[in-house]
């Protein structure tokens, strides 16, 4: 699929979200932010005949606690499903770093090779991240307003994941590198 296409089925939910809320708050945002997250998983399957497991688990989490949301009328329940679904990334990979095992290789090996100390860096840093993610999102949610909450959604978490990623290449880089080499190696 065209990277910018995925941008775009990737954020676009984030966005029809945060432009929801901006016009008609939190609840009109929910129900618009649970269309858009099926739309969009609905759109990758047409394109890609296949629907990656972090979005879905996303989608079902946002599908459970955006209901729960609406139905019960209280905001609780959308705040709570940052924290969990980031707690929940990190334990798959904490927990596949326990049985010796980089989950993010089956994931990503398909747009980069990496050494295996390469996916064993790079699945700790990302689980340690999600860490960060969740620890964030309880401290803003029970500490400010959910307008706050929302804007350090958009402003904060979008900006250090970015930039969390983009801190990435140097490592990805390095152990790409020496990858390339193993496989010359291998060949000889």
């Amino acid at each position: 699929m065209n990277p910018l296409t995925k941008l775009g089925l990737d954020l676009g939910p984030l966005l029809v979200f945060f432009g929801v809320n901006a016009m008609y708050g939190i609840f009109p945002a929910t129900a618009a932010f649970m269309v858009a997250i099926v739309a969009s998983l609905a759109a990758t399957w047409v394109l890609a005949h296949e629907i990656p497991p972090m979005p879905l688990i996303t989608a079902v989490f946002v599908l459970v606690f955006g209901g729960l949301t609406i139905y019960l009328n209280d905001d609780l329940f959308i705040k709570l499903k940052p924290t969990i679904v980031n707690s929940l990334f990190a334990a798959i990979l904490f927990t596949g770093l326990a049985r010796r095992q980089s989950l993010l290789k089956p994931l990503l090996q398909s747009v980069m090779e990496l050494t295996e100390e390469g996916w064993r860096q790079l699945t700790w840093r990302w689980a340690w991240f999600f860490v960060v993610l969740a620890v964030l999102n309880e401290l803003v949610w029970r500490n400010f307003s959910t307008d706050f909450w929302i804007s350090f959604k958009l402003f904060g978490v979008l900006p250090m994941t970015i930039a969390f990623g983009a801190w990435q290449i140097g490592l990805m880089r390095r152990h790409a590198s020496l990858a390339d080499a193993e496989n010359i190696q291998a060949t000889d």
